[in-house]
């Protein structure tokens, strides 16, 4: 298990439990505590409901291409911006610090 923290929208912080050994991502943890994640394509790359910055230093892959370009049509995108749904936890995100970016309308 690791630990990390998600800031909700209202600036809230949630210290989540995270098991390693499920292929999990962190749209699936944060659907699994009722955080207001939507994931509406199933962690496909395929929406942005899933969009979060992360806050801590951690070495986490490269962003695909489909990711890439599903950010390049999300509101708010930031250097940090990430989609939820194709970041895997692993061990090594012990500590990850991640915000919920903003809904766009």
């Amino acid at each position: 298990m690791i630990t990390i923290t998600v800031v909700d929208r209202e600036g809230q912080e949630h210290q989540l439990e995270a098991p390693t050994d499920m292929n999990m991502n962190m749209m699936e943890l944060c659907k699994a505590y009722e955080l207001p994640v939507e994931g509406t394509c199933g962690g496909m790359a395929m929406c942005a409901s899933c969009h979060m910055y992360i806050l801590s230093d951690h070495d986490l892959p490269e962003a695909s291409t489909d990711e890439e370009d599903m950010l390049d049509q999300a509101f708010f995108v930031e250097s940090n911006s990430r989609l939820g749904c194709q970041i895997h936890l692993t061990d090594n995100l012990d500590g990850l610090k991640v915000r919920l970016a903003e809904v766009g309308e």
